[in-house]
């Protein structure tokens, strides 16, 4: 019995995985597909939770640069109905969930109104749904709950009076060693693909750096060890984003070159 369960495990990683656009393999046992209601759940949660902010001016620059990042897309992307709102929070945040929804708080258009660092966040939060980091995390999450299923089975259903501290050490390794490490690279490549995308859409790179910079100088507050963090840290963040936007700026002119240069300010 535990042989088979073991067996079926298996082949059922062996079967989910597949590619991101990066080349990296991921570990995909549920679908975007099968994301989609759970999506749309949470879009409505947030949105009964603040207010939606009525500011044509704001909408219109918002969906100016999300048109111009989501038309350099590949085609299966580009076809998404993507949905956006401005959420009336002082929080500096957005965010894209599976779909194509996309939830910017008033707070960052407050602190970020250019088009460019504004193009540099969505970009990245584009990049995730890209990506398929959402699917990635949630199959991470199933593989990690049924090996810890599988280890209390070979401990004799827990019968072991060790059993539990056993089950404790191996959640803790489960976090530490695959759920959270993920995480980080999951930013590193939303930051990555989204400055390129910015680049091809005709906005300029360096604002990927400027704002991580601006964010780095207010940092405050100790932060927790960089391997039991999910996120890169700010200095560190702006210091690949400034080496990779020297790399991109012939992306960022030849876009110029064609006439992309998106006019996304509002007058």
């Amino acid at each position: 019995m535990k042989r088979g369960l073991l067996l079926a495990f298996l082949l059922i990683l062996l079967v989910a995985c597949a590619v991101a656009p990066s080349g990296r393999r991921q570990l995909l046992i549920v679908s975007d597909e099968q994301l989609e209601p759970a999506a749309a759940a949470s879009f409505e949660q947030i949105r009964a939770r603040y207010p939606e902010l009525v500011d044509r001016d704001r909408q219109a620059m918002l969906g100016c640069v999300v048109e111009a990042l989501t038309q350099k897309l590949p085609p299966r992307w580009q076809r998404l109905r993507w949905q956006t709102v401005i959420l009336d929070s002082p929080e500096v945040n957005a965010f894209a969930l599976p779909g194509g929804r996309i939830g910017v708080y008033r707070g960052l258009l407050d602190r970020f109104p250019d088009q460019d660092r504004l193009a540099a966040v969505l970009g990245h939060e584009i990049a995730h749904v890209v990506f398929r980091h959402g699917a990635e995390r949630v199959s991470q999450q199933f593989a990690a709950a049924t090996a810890l299923e599988l280890a209390a089975l070979a401990r004799e259903g827990g019968r072991d009076p060790r059993s539990r501290e056993l089950l404790a050490l191996l959640g803790l390794g489960a976090q530490v060693g695959v759920l959270l490490p993920f995480s980080r690279l999951h930013e590193q490549e939303a930051d990555r693909y989204g400055q390129e995308l910015m680049s091809r859409a005709g906005f300029d790179p360096r604002a990927a750096a400027e704002l991580w910079r601006e964010l780095a100088r207010e940092q405050r507050g100790p932060r927790p060890p960089a391997w039991l963090s999910t996120h890169p840290a700010p200095r560190e963040r702006e210091a690949e984003l400034s080496a990779r936007a020297e790399a991109l700026l012939p992306l960022y002119q030849q876009a110029l070159s064609a006439g992309q240069r998106p006019n996304c300010t509002p007058p």
